[in-house]
This record gives structure tokens, sequence and C-alpha cells, in this order.
């Protein structure tokens, strides 16, 4: 009992912890035993916070999907909305089928540029030649009808062109106040009206225009119309008249049947032809936007003139085909295919082979002059008996063999038939003679781009001379008519003042609208 007591007392009488006095060294001493612990508890605590950083907590816990409606409906003054670059995986075929209606709300007003400050000169997409995959190309295709200086597009931003060394001087003007008139008298739908465009008369000058043209051509005509815009640099996204070019081309988008990708009706023999230039304007506003809206529709347009072409052949007026050709409805099908395999579109190559042994078929070897449906033929627009519509005045047939022999990929140092064809039309040069049907706005279009191809003094530059004045001194300066073309010419009366309004801009684009195909001449 007593060394119980004892121990208790020894024990109770010793210091407690807290009581004791603790020497720096002692504490140093303990820290030191127990810094090792601490160590591998601070790179436990981060290794285990470093795993939790790197967990995809985003895949874990995804935000909702935004629909391509909704992001149209985000963005009303944008009509085509480009998918997200980061997921182009999303946008697929099956989605695209089901694709919204986009409704006339959506669309910012195309008549929004009307308050615009006036400038000088019209600007385009400053970005539209950025990254162009086809500056790398010897063989420089065309979209819309081709010719120009430098790049795949030519110089379509207006601050980089340099009309003097092409030829251009004196044609700003004229340029500006053709594009003017087209954007005043587009329809609140967004199509040119080619026999009621009056109807939007009273916004530059107080009359109201003549000639309409027949109703047909509404598809045809409205897809002239924007390619005068986009050969200017304007596109669905950016530049002065973008809302202008957004509703043409939804008004385009909105014509096509579903079921055979035709753009417009099958009526008359000329709905191969809207369908033709319409085609040629969706690929053209489809390879700047990348939309996929658009997409679709070009495809499908593309793939109607595909089932259009006569096996082994070309084109003509009917669908299904019956096996007949002719030169003026295969060269608008020949530039409309070569927009879109431009455009990253499927284009059926065996088309292009068709096209040049049609070429070949009807070009009179002694002369040069190409046939609209046999070798060496005049076109349809010629004196016949009792034909009541005015005569074509030129080499219209071919301007256009010539212009598609270039984008099909032959050289005139090669192929020697190409000069002849030039040689013809040097000795048919641009001339405004209304009194005598000699305005044959089709031929100059053609022939336009055709000889700035071949180039040089021989023949560039006398056609460029007659073509300016032709062109530029015609140009009504009056009324409500200031900036058009009156339609005189031997096809003035199906596509009215629209469709020579529209032709008349684009060959003062020549300049600069697309690249020389082999090169300066």
């Amino acid at each position: 009992m007593t060394d119980e007591f004892d121990d208790i007392h020894i024990e109770s009488s010793l210091p407690r912890s807290w009581e004791e006095e603790h020497t720096f060294n002692d504490v140093l001493y303990d820290w030191m035993q127990r810094a090792p612990w601490l160590g591998l508890s601070a790179l436990a605590h981060a290794v285990l916070f470093g795993v939790l950083y790197a967990i995809p907590w985003d895949l874990l816990y995804p935000e909702p999907a935004t629909s391509i409606q909704a992001s149209i409906e985000q963005t009303p003054e944008e009509l085509f909305e480009d998918p997200p670059p980061e997921e182009p995986e999303e946008i697929e075929e099956e989605e695209i089928e089901e694709e919204p209606v986009l409704k006339d709300a959506e669309i910012s007003d195309h008549n929004e540029t009307e308050d615009m400050e006036e400038t000088d000169s019209s600007e385009g997409d400053p970005d539209f030649l950025a990254d162009s995959p086809f500056d790398d190309k010897a063989f420089n295709d065309i979209i819309g009808i081709g010719g120009g200086a430098g790049g795949k597009f030519g110089n379509r931003f207006g601050g980089r062109r340099n009309l003097k060394a092409a030829g251009g001087s004196g044609t700003q003007q004229a340029l500006k106040d053709g594009l003017e008139w087209l954007r005043h008298h587009q329809s609140q739908d967004g199509s040119w009206d080619t026999d009621e465009f009056m109807v939007n008369c009273g916004k530059i000058g107080s009359t109201i225009c003549a000639d309409p043209g027949e109703p047909l051509h509404d598809v045809g005509m409205t897809g002239l119309a924007l390619l005068a815009f986009l050969g200017d640099g304007h596109t669905t996204k950016s530049g002065q008249y973008k809302n202008v070019v957004s509703a043409g081309v939804k008004w385009l988008k909105d014509q096509q049947d579903p079921d055979l990708g035709l753009l417009g009706e099958k009526i008359g023999q000329a709905f191969l032809y809207n369908h033709a230039i319409g085609t040629l304007a969706m690929c053209e506003a489809y390879y700047f936007s990348k939309s996929p809206l658009i997409k679709r529709t070009a495809q499908d347009a593309v793939n109607f003139i595909t089932r259009a072409r006569n096996p082994y052949g070309a084109w003509r007026y009917d669908y299904p085909p019956i096996g007949d050709n002719d030169t003026s409805v295969t060269g608008w099908m020949v530039f409309a295919l070569k927009s879109a395999e431009e455009a990253g579109l499927q284009v059926d190559p065996e088309a292009f082979v068709g096209s040049l042994s049609w070429l070949d078929e009807v070009t009179d070897t002694a002369n040069g002059r190409v046939g609209y449906d046999s070798v060496g033929s005049p076109s349809s627009r010629v004196p016949r008996q009792n034909d009541h519509y005015p005569p074509e005045k030129g080499e219209a047939m071919t301007a256009v063999g010539l212009l598609c022999r270039f984008f099909l990929g032959q050289d005139p140092d090669e192929d020697k038939i190409m000069e002849k064809h030039a040689e013809l039309m040097r000795e048919t040069l641009p001339e405004w003679n209304p009194d005598d049907f000699g305005c044959d706005m089709y031929y100059w279009y053609y022939g336009s781009y055709a000889m700035y191809q071949m180039g040089g003094k021989k023949f560039w530059d006398p056609w460029n001379k007659a073509m300016k004045v032709a062109v530029v001194d015609s140009q009504r300066r009056d009324g409500d008519e200031k900036g058009s073309w009156d339609p005189v010419g031997p096809w003035g009366f199906a596509g009215g003042r629209v469709y020579s309004t529209a032709l008349m801009t684009l060959c003062l684009e020549v300049y600069f609208r697309y690249a020389k195909v082999l090169g300066a001449r």
C-alpha cells in the first residue's frame, strides 16, 4: 500500500507536458523528427489536387447543345450562322434534312443599307482571299463567269484593286451606280422580280423604270444580281451589301424543289438556264460562308444538273435529257459545276469530259467559230422568217466556247483553236447600237471574260477599249433608271432591265473578279 502510494505521489509530482520547460534545441529536435511525415503529407495533398484538376468535369456535366435554329435566333443580323469550328462533326446530313425553316423575321432587313453613308467606292469582305486553297493551283477554275487579277477569286476587296494596271480606269463610278440600282430594286422577299421590279422605284429618282422582262425568269435574274454583288466582295457575312446578299440567297433557297433539287419550276424552255445561274450563285455564296444551310441547297442543285446531262454529252432544255445538246446551256452548266467543285461539293468529273467533247464537236476548225447546236451553226437568235425576236450580232457561242476551254484546262499556246476563237471575236467588238439590235450584252459578258483570259495587246486591249465605251457611256444617268442599262439587246425582252443591269455590272468587274487561270500573258 505504501509502495502504491509512493508511486502515485512520485508520478503526480512530475511536471505535466504543458508545464515542462522546452528549450529551442528541444523544439528544433522535435520538428526534425516530424519533418519526413509532414513532407509526405504535403506531397500526397499535392497529388490529390492534381488528380482532381485533371478530371474533365465538362464531360461529366455537359452543357445543353444549341440547335441551329437557336443560333440563328440569337443573331438575327446573320442569315446563315456558321457551325462552331471546334464541333464540325455535329453537323451531319441527317440533321440538315431536319433543318429549320428560316422565317422572314429571322433576317435583318436588307433595306437597312439604304441608310448607309455614301462612299466613293463599294468595298466587300476583306477576308475574301484569306486562306484560299486555290492560289497554289496552276489551273484556277471559275465561279460565275471568270477572269480577273490576283488570287483565285481576284481582288474583290476594293482597297486592293489595281484597276489602272488591269485596264479598268474610269469604271468605278459606273460599277457603284449599277450595284446601287440593283439594291434599290430588290423586292422585300429578297428576289429580283423580272417583270415587276418597278414597284420598288422611287428610291433613286422620281420616275418609274421601264422595260420589264418575262415573269418566268425570277430565279435566273436573282442569281445574276447576286453574282454581281458577290463579285464586288459582298457575302452573307461581310460587305456593305451583306443584307442584300443574305436576303437573295434565302429567297433562292426557298425556291428549291425538295425532291428534285430544281431551283424554281419546270416551266418553259428556259428553266435549265435559270437553274444553272441560280446554282452558280448558291455555290459561290456557299464557298465564302461554309454554312450547312447553303451547302445542302447547293449540293442538291448540283445533283440536279448531273441528272440533266445527256450521257456522254452535254445539256439542252429537257429534264430528263432526251439527247439534245447546245452550247449556250452547256456553258452555264460548266461554270456552275466548276463553282461547285472549287467549293468542295461533289461533282461528276465526267461532266467536264462530255462538255469538252461537245465543244470540239461543234467547232469549225477552219475559222474557229463555235456552233450553237451543230458545227459552226448560228445561235438561236438569228434572223429567221416570221421571227419577231431580234437577232444576235456577234460571236456569242464562240465566246462561250473560248471561256469554257480556259476553265476546262486548255491553253491557247497548245490548243491553237483558242486563238482562232479570239480572232473571230476581235473582228466583232462591242458597240452600242440599239437601233440595229447591236447591243448583244450576252456576247459582251462572255467575251469580256474570255478575252481578258487571252490578254495582251492583240486581244484584250482592243476588246477592253471597245467594251468600256459601249458599257460605261450607255449607262443611264437620269431618274430612277440611274445606274441601269436599257435592255435593248436580243435577249432584253426576256430578262428586262434587271438582266441588262446585272450583266453589264458583271462586265465592269472583269478587272478584279477572278484570277487569270493561266497567269499573266
